[in-house]
């Protein structure tokens, strides 16, 4: 299938070359050690070098300044969507051939479709994302980060947090608001992880493979939990949607629906997990900032946005050139893959004062670009935005002698958008 026929992941077939006049950078690796470690001064140097370059490693044109990425998101014509969720490497034969399976047919639907198409789309999911949906998930996000943090005192001074919380909550959330079951939780948590490694890592031949029949299988589970919803509506996402299916079955079709589903399953939990770990890997190191905090919890809300800008959970994003176009003095010919760099962006001296530095109480700290702009702005930007607020307003609460674990190790899964720690070790002084 080709992109024509709105196939929600689509391998490239080959890596491109530089296009004419484009300085081309070598070496630089986005699933390199060193980028991966720390991201933000090699970012800083690349988009100091050359605002806008080819990287080799990969085949796609790298953009590093906010005008240029605010450019690019906000002239969707010109720069489609349709690759997001495309592997970055082309795809060994045996992982296509599992994929090429007559039933694996999820459609692109939100991120990776473009407009018109979109738009459509777009109508009945923002939907599903209104005030009075977020409001009924608030109570139940509040008492499940209350129980996970009566698990983590009960457990003694110390605990894993990405375990303990920070992946269970955002899983929990999104997985009670699609409507999955709760005693498939951890079935569909590790579906969903595979899928970082497919459209944003580098996986092995047999990594691929593996990867392709879990996708496979977890497309199977998608479309039968949308059948068994048809029959039987609940108060969830995927009722709602069934529900603007019948009403207009032209406008948004049946496998629309499911793809939304498997779609959504995705976004809605693994960039919040990464979103709570950093917020706390910038506070409880700055404890008057943790401190200020403790002492005045409505200094969360911007608190959250300084994260989203300074160690964001999303680093990068793609798109792809639909016509010859300029970007930043470089001519780009149609089908140029593109690279959107938040690492610089979000660091960038122009657009934020003494942006190395990292204040909960900066003014312009929501300008970043973490949830992209324009038309694909991220649907659940608010719902990850809540669950942050949250869990911080719990840990602030219950827990204000919070700290990191000394002498950790911090490690991340090697992918070149979704940034946060694979473990993150707390301590706490005994409860009184």
């Amino acid at each position: 299938m080709t992109k024509a026929d709105n196939t929600y992941h689509q391998a490239p077939t080959e890596i491109l070359g530089a296009p004419v006049g484009c300085p081309v950078h070598h070496e630089w690796n986005p699933l390199g050690e060193d980028y991966l470690a720390d991201p933000y001064p090699i970012a800083a140097k690349l988009r100091d070098d050359h605002p806008v370059f080819y990287a080799e490693e990969v085949g796609y044109v790298v953009v590093t300044k906010m005008e240029d990425i605010e450019t690019v998101f906000t002239n969707p014509d010109t720069y489609a969507s349709t690759n997001v969720q495309d592997p970055l490497y082309p795809l060994d034969d045996q992982a296509v051939e599992v994929l090429t399976a007559p039933d694996f047919n999820p459609s692109a639907v939100m991120s990776n479709r473009p407009e018109p198409d979109h738009a459509r789309i777009r109508v009945y999911t923002r939907q599903g994302f209104s005030k009075r949906r977020l409001r009924t998930l608030e109570d139940y996000m509040k008492e499940r980060a209350n129980l996970f943090v009566d698990q983590m005192l009960a457990g003694g001074t110390s605990t894993e947090y990405v375990k303990a919380l920070a992946f269970p909550l955002p899983a929990e959330i999104v997985f009670r608001f699609i409507g999955f079951p709760k005693a498939d939780d951890e079935m569909i948590k590790s579906w969903c992880v595979e899928r970082k490694a497919f459209s944003w890592g580098k996986p092995t031949a047999e990594e691929q493979v593996s990867i392709a029949e879990n996708m496979l299988t977890y497309w199977r589970y998608c479309r039968e939990f949308t059948a068994g919803r048809r029959d039987n509506r609940q108060d969830d996402f995927a009722s709602e949607l069934l529900d603007a299916h019948d009403a207009n079955p032209e406008d948004l079709s049946y496998i629309e629906v499911e793809s939304i589903i498997y779609g959504l399953s995705f976004a809605g939990h693994d960039p919040v997990t990464n979103l709570l770990c950093n917020t706390l890997l910038c506070l409880l190191p700055r404890r008057d900032q943790w401190d200020a905090l403790c002492a005045d919890p409505s200094l969360i809300t911007n608190a959250v946005e300084e994260t989203l800008r300074f160690e964001s959970s999303q680093i990068a994003w793609r798109r792809v050139t639909t016509t010859d176009t300029t970007l930043g003095g470089v001519d780009l010919p149609a089908g140029t893959r593109i690279f959107l760099n938040f690492a610089s962006a979000n660091r960038e001296p122009s657009h934020f004062d003494d942006p190395n530095s990292f204040d909960i109480h900066r003014p312009e700290a929501s300008r970043h670009i973490s949830f992209g702009k324009g038309i694909h702005y991220c649907l659940g930007a608010n719902l990850a935005k809540m669950e942050a607020r949250i869990a911080l307003e719990v840990l602030v609460e219950r827990i204000p002698s919070l700290r990191l674990a000394p002498d950790q190790e911090l490690t991340q899964f090697p992918n070149i958008t979704f940034r946060g720690p694979e473990a993150l070790w707390l301590e706490w002084d005994e409860q009184p």
